[in-house]
């Protein structure tokens, strides 16, 4: 039977657009209090404004999730104007491609600094939170290429990969504390991290949507906290 997350707490990372802006909005409507992280005030206090519509309580901070000291302000913010998190959605990520040896070093440290670092700084700052409570839930937004390496793209295959043993490893280490730990692997969605300005081109038929995770994620949320989905991937039905 599926349980109920009206009433809980939910922070997200990337929160301003795309995905995670979905799943904040799709939180909301399930009455679900949302905790937004992203580096965009103006965009964040849109996304904010959309859940107070919904009746839930919504707080934003502005973070660079690759800064350690900004991640633990930005949770304790959180947490002094929310409360502690039920839910945590690891989002925020960028995209660097080019040929191995043509990638500047300087690409490949911050995507690492994003993508992995970024993770970890933030699931450190809410995970006390989570065991405190004995129970919750950990979504880490992966990747296909997480799963499979693709050429021009070994440093972001390489921080994908990072976050799936992460993420497993974490999994082994909390499931005593009732706390749930899993990876989506979306291959293409239409977002400005896939498509950048070619997004309003993009055929909506076509390609995942934001809104699309955001729903599966809830309905993940929703399973009896007996059971969980620890690694699961979403591809695009014909995106051809």
């Amino acid at each position: 039977m599926a349980q109920s997350i009206n009433g809980k707490t939910a922070y997200i990372t990337g929160a301003s657009r795309g995905i995670g802006k979905a799943v904040a909005l799709e939180l909301a409507k399930e009455g679900v209090h949302v905790g937004l992280i992203a580096r965009s005030k103006s965009a964040l206090e849109e996304v904010a404004l959309e859940a107070r519509a919904m009746g839930v309580n919504a707080s934003v901070a502005v973070t660079d999730i690759s800064d350690m000291e900004q991640v633990n302000e930005a949770i304790s913010k959180l947490e002094f104007e929310l409360g502690p998190a039920d839910i945590l959605i690891n989002n925020a990520g960028i995209g660097k491609y080019g040929l191995f040896l043509e990638m500047e070093p300087e690409e490949w440290k911050k995507t690492f600094e994003v993508n992995v670092f970024g993770t970890y700084h933030v699931t450190h700052a809410v995970l006390p939170q989570l065991i405190k409570k004995n129970r919750g839930d950990i979504i880490n937004i992966s990747s296909s290429s997480g799963l499979k390496g693709t050429a021009k793209s070994t440093a972001y295959s390489g921080s994908k990969f990072a976050i799936q043993g992460m993420t497993e490893a974490l999994m082994q280490e909390v499931r005593k504390n009732n706390i749930r730990v899993m990876t989506l692997n979306p291959s293409l969605v239409a977002t400005n991290l896939t498509f950048g300005d070619n997004l309003d081109e993009v055929d909506k038929e076509k390609y995942m949507q934001p809104e699309d995770l955001a729903e599966y994620m809830v309905s993940q949320l929703k399973l009896h906290p007996r059971i969980f989905i620890k690694q699961s991937l979403q591809w695009a039905t014909n995106p051809f």
